[in-house]
């Protein structure tokens, strides 16, 4: 059985609620993953495609910049 405690009403904090966490575009933000150099190269060697770190590095930055560009 669960314990249940009686408080009076005085004794209850009511905070109002925040309607941004329930909006859309909040929501997207959340769902917006990052992009890693692993999962890059995982991609790339599943595709059979060559690379470099630099390569790595720029699709990295390129990627989420669009990603973050469209979240907005």
């Amino acid at each position: 059985m669960k314990k249940v405690t009686v408080v009076r009403a005085e004794e209850v904090e009511v905070k109002p609620i925040d309607l941004q966490l329930f909006t859309v575009q909040s929501v997207k933000k959340k769902m917006c993953k990052r992009v890693s150099k692993k999962e890059l190269k995982e991609i790339a060697e599943n595709l059979g495609l060559s690379y470099d770190d630099i390569q790595i590095s720029f699709t990295k930055k390129l990627i989420n910049a669009y990603m973050e560009k469209e979240i907005k």
